[in-house]
Order: structure tokens, then sequence, then C-alpha cells
């Protein structure tokens, strides 16, 4: 499925397959997170999230990003340790600025390392946080996994993300 993947995005839109960004890992180390680019590549672009019907989400960007295929590519970081498969999704360094200081409890989804799924995605708490309190329930859903989590619970919140995956999540974008 990966080399699929490559394939599609190197054969519809020009530009690396691979998209790198740098984001927060376990305790606030930045690392940099792999994914397989989604958008049209522009060089000179700066750092915005997606938003709905976005035009810079190529036609099969927009079925990885339904499908959470552009994802991945995370199974390398971690392999290399710098992530987990199920933990509080890792923020671009950027964005922790906005809210590292904002809400109170922000930081403490950096006390385990960040995963490829977890709880906050599974429940629908993805993608664009353009309000605080988005960004609060989202946060509230990290801290629940982390005093909860368990290889039982990782093993549910998997679950429920093969069945994300398999229905098409409609609030990526």
């Amino acid at each position: 499925m990966i080399p699929l993947a490559g394939l599609m995005i190197r054969l519809t839109s020009a530009g690396p397959v691979i998209f790198v960004q740098l984001r927060s890992g376990r305790n606030g180390q930045p690392f940099r997170c792999l994914k397989f680019r989604t958008m049209y590549y522009d060089k000179q672009a700066h750092f915005s999230q997606a938003v709905r019907n976005d035009p810079r989400v190529t036609w099969i960007g927009s079925f990885l990003r339904r499908t959470n295929l552009d994802e991945m590519p995370q199974f390398i970081n971690v392999l290399l340790g710098q992530m987990s498969i199920v933990g509080p999704r890792p923020h671009a360094v950027n964005h922790d600025a906005q809210f590292w200081f904002r809400l109170k409890n922000y930081p403490l989804r950096y006390q385990v390392t960040p995963g490829i799924t977890g709880l906050a995605q599974v429940r629908g708490n993805r993608g664009l946080t353009s309000q605080l309190i988005e960004m609060e329930h989202r946060v509230r859903y990290d801290r629940f996994y982390i005093s909860r989590r368990s290889l039982w619970f990782d093993l549910r919140i998997c679950a429920w993300t093969v069945k994300k995956m398999l229905a098409g999540d409609k609030k990526a974008h």
C-alpha cells in the first residue's frame, strides 16, 4: 500500500512524495514527523492547516486524508522511537506555541510519546482547531487517555481507528 500511495502522489502532482514537518514529541522535544504529501507542492508556502474543500489538497491527497493513509510514513517515526502507534497526536511546533501557555493543561499531553492515532482523533476531535474550545476538547481526551492508558485501551483505540479508516472520516480536510 505504501509504494502504491507514493507512486500515485508522484504521478499526480510535482514535488516530494513525503512531507516532513517539525512537531513536538515527548517532553516537547522536536522531531521530524513524516507524512505522505497530500497538497500541491509550493516551496514558498508557509504553514497553515488545511480547511474543508481546501484547493491545495490533491484528489489523491483527499483520499489519503479521508482514510488516514497519509499517516503511514509515521511508522518510520515509530521505529525511530519518536512516536508510538497510540498516543496524543503530535502538533506542529508553531501550532504548539499558540496553546502551550494559553491552555492550562496543554503541556501535560507531552508526558507520553505522541501517537499515529489517538483517543481524541477517533472521537472526532481532529483536523483544524480554529477555536480555543476545540483544542480544549482535544486536550481533555488526551489527558483522559494518559490517565487510563493500557495495552487493552490501545487495542480498542486501534480498532476504532480501523473502523474510521474503512468508513472514511468526514472531518478529514
